[in-house]
């Protein structure tokens, strides 16, 4: 099977991801589960020639970074198939590499269960909006969703600074300018710095890795411009702490206060199994109030979590009633649910009488 026909199976099978690494089988993640598609295991010869087909499909990419560096990310169309998110790297003296199938076209967000309050979040004029969670939990849907959304309702011009480019925006109502780490722009960073000079209205920050950025992405929140973001977080108070942490010692307090300033929302999103063989999101919505503002501000951030169970009048809900909810639909299981569930023991007792 050449490199043209494994993307092709993928896209065929509904993977998410193609696994190409010696030693074993050419792999694909599926619904979350992780199946060989061929019989024998790759040898380093076949990963050496399969990644430098890849490379040849993404427009004859140079593999020189490869080679050199070890890593190296992009992401590249193929007519009328798919776009595909390439992580290429070295592994025991070979070449390997992760592909994550991308469609060309977005995803209805009702279809695949992003609540109307997620997409909305990109209604607000200035601030900070978070999408966290794991890996592979969805959050470049998502934000890709809400980015959607603002360019079919709102005359604005939206920066994306993604490494690399995953979902294609054409304008709409709005001007969207999508621009790749590396190829567009040398970091993160420097995209974002220059991104204030460049009359934004909305930025779409892919990640943001270190102290610098974060300070960056703050005070242009601060400015009055929307900065939709991610982190690898779990939960909003997690995601508070790590914020906060990430900066010296002698600078958090004033962070804090900045924080509590400039943060709007924070959604924590996972996917979790569905009862049909797939798997659907589950949130976390964090809208912050003044009472949240303050908690921020006077170091309580362990107090989040509580007011975040008790705050559905605000448009807030936990994971724990989210997968209660999901449940409840016959969406999940109860086994996942409480599988998911941040406190199984509970939620175990609330599903005693559900209907499933």
């Amino acid at each position: 099977m050449d490199a043209l026909e494994i993307l092709q199976s993928g896209v065929e099978e509904r993977a998410s991801d193609i696994f190409i690494v010696a030693g074993t089988a050419l792999t694909f993640r599926k619904d979350g589960e992780i199946r060989s598609r061929s019989e024998g295991k790759l040898m380093p010869e076949d990963t050496e020639k399969l990644i430098h087909a890849i490379y040849a499909l993404a427009g004859n990419r140079d593999i020189a970074r490869l080679k050199k560096d070890g890593d190296d990310d992009f992401s590249f169309s193929v007519p009328g198939l798919s776009r595909f998110r390439v992580s290429a790297y070295k592994q025991r003296g070979s070449l390997a590499a992760v592909i994550r199938v991308v469609s060309f076209s977005l995803p209805d967000p009702q279809a695949i269960g992003i609540p109307e309050s997620v997409i909305r979040t990109g209604e607000q004029m200035r601030g900070l909006v978070l999408v966290t969670g794991p890996a592979g939990s969805g959050k470049s849907t998502t934000l890709a969703c809400i980015i959607d959304a603002i360019n079919q309702n709102r005359e604005a011009h939206v920066i994306t600074l993604e490494d690399p480019i995953e979902y294609l925006h054409r304008h709409k109502k709005s001007i969207v300018s999508q621009r790749e780490i590396g190829s567009d722009t040398d970091s993160y960073l420097a995209a974002l710095r220059a991104s204030l000079r460049q009359s934004p209205d909305v930025i779409l920050l892919g990640e943001m890795r270190d102290y610098e950025t974060i300070s960056v992405a703050m005070t242009a929140a601060e400015t009055g411009h929307l900065i939709l973001s991610t982190l690898h977080t779990t939960g909003a108070s997690n995601t508070i702490n790590r914020i906060i942490d990430v900066f010296p010692a002698n600078q958090q307090r004033q962070i804090a206060v900045q924080l509590s300033t400039v943060l709007m929302t924070v959604i924590s999103q996972q996917l979790v199994p569905s009862v049909d063989g797939g798997r659907i999101p589950a949130f976390e919505i964090m809208t912050v109030t003044p009472a949240i503002r303050n908690m921020i501000r006077d170091n309580k951030v362990y107090q989040i979590d509580g007011t975040i169970y008790g705050s559905a009048a605000d448009g807030m809900i936990s994971m724990d009633n989210s997968l209660l909810a999901l449940c409840r639909e016959g969406k999940i299981t109860k086994d996942t649910a409480a599988a998911y569930a941040e406190n199984p023991d509970m939620m175990r007792r609330k599903l005693g009488g559900a209907s499933v």
